[in-house]
């Protein structure tokens, strides 16, 4: 595997409410083109915050004019949009998943509350397209359980072989709520294209709630089994571990324990070539201060050592130490100006790996087209 190409999606402009552009995704269309989905605003975490989408027709190489075309506004009430993800369907059919953020409840507080690991009430919403996103349907809500929190939208939504969808769902604490926190991830499904949602299904939990699984990625191997990659945080320790990989040959409803992969820290959405190939990105923000990568021959493989790509270092004096404790890490993420990974499957059967990097004012969207 080698960098055939490298480019930027989408640059930071210094000043004004698209200075800090984050948190991409990118979804292979059934017509070939690409579409690039990221979030902008005028720092990391702010009120201004919105999704903006782009097109590129030659796999990366030129990106059309940014466009936002989904509202901020819920139900009447002010928020921002904090990422979105788009699931190509069938033919021109199109379903994106994004997350928005209640800005009225708390007026100008930050996402995270450092005190007591809570945060400020999201949302996740769903909006259809019938023409590859030309134009979206209003913004409907996927209703959560209580017990849920604040929900995190983790990846894109799965359609699942025979057409069932499925959430990935991350739980949280209310913002003032000073109770330990158990987190867990979840999956929801549908069987009516998003109209109704089951209970939520575990998918992986720590019940002593040590052990945190955060920004769970998954993808659909050719057979129609999961492989799932979860960041994975030690909240006694105040360190992240390697990631793990767990599978599933039933859409979610049983899945292997966790397998270490032995690399660190926060992994991408992997991208699954039509042969099972597999490429998995991730960050490793402390120690090597870098984005990488590795292929596999299955989703379910050795991510194999030889194969491994620097697709992004990050300068020395940008770097930082780790957080002293959870809440500390936690409001610190509002600063850390490079990250989030985001690989596809392009129809030559190159991989492009989208990621942000930047400085703590000014951050930028970058692509790399990788090649056998």
């Amino acid at each position: 595997m080698r960098i055939a190409e490298r480019g930027t999606v989408n640059p930071g402009v210094v000043g004004g409410a698209r200075a800090v552009a984050t948190f991409p995704s990118i979804t292979c269309l059934s017509d070939g083109s690409l579409l690039a989905a990221y979030r902008v605003g005028s720092t990391k975490d702010s009120d201004d915050e919105t999704i903006e989408i782009r097109r590129s027709s030659d796999e990366g190489k030129s990106w059309n004019q940014a466009v936002q075309p989904f509202s901020s506004t819920l139900e009447g009430r002010r928020g921002s949009l904090r990422v979105a993800y788009v699931t190509q369907l069938q033919g021109a059919h199109l379903v994106a998943s994004a997350l928005w953020v209640d800005r009225e409840s708390f007026p100008g507080r930050p996402l995270f509350n450092a005190e007591t690991e809570g945060c400020l009430p999201m949302a996740v919403l769903l909006a259809e397209s019938w023409d590859l996103g030309q134009a979206w349907s209003p913004w409907r809500v996927v209703p959560m359980p209580a017990d849920i929190g604040p929900p995190s939208l983790t990846d894109r939504l799965l359609n699942l072989p025979g057409g069932r969808w499925a959430l990935s769902v991350e739980t949280n604490k209310n913002y003032l709520d000073g109770a330990k926190w158990f987190q867990k991830v979840v999956y929801l499904y549908s069987d009516d294209q998003g109209h109704s949602w089951s209970r939520p299904v575990t998918v992986s939990q720590d019940p002593t709630g040590r052990i945190f699984n955060w920004d769970q990625r998954a993808g659909m191997a050719p057979d129609g089994r999961l492989a799932s990659f979860s960041w994975t945080y030690d909240r006694e320790a105040g360190v992240y571990l390697n990631i793990h990989r767990r599978v599933t040959s039933n859409d979610g409803a049983t899945w292997t324990e966790p397998d270490d992969l032995g690399i660190a820290d926060q992994p991408s959405h992997p991208a699954v070539l039509a042969d099972g190939r597999t490429v998995l990105a991730w960050v490793d923000r402390f120690k090597t201060r870098s984005i990488r990568a590795r292929s596999a021959p299955a989703i379910d493989a050795v991510f194999e050592p030889i194969s491994e790509l620097v697709l992004y270092e990050h300068p020395l004096e940008e770097t930082q130490a780790p957080a002293s404790g959870t809440g500390e890490m936690l409001a610190e993420m509002s600063v850390w100006s490079f990250g989030l990974p985001f690989a596809e499957a392009l129809p030559s059967g190159d991989v492009l790996v989208v990621y942000y990097a930047g400085t703590r004012d000014c951050m930028s969207v970058h692509w790399a087209r990788l090649s056998f």
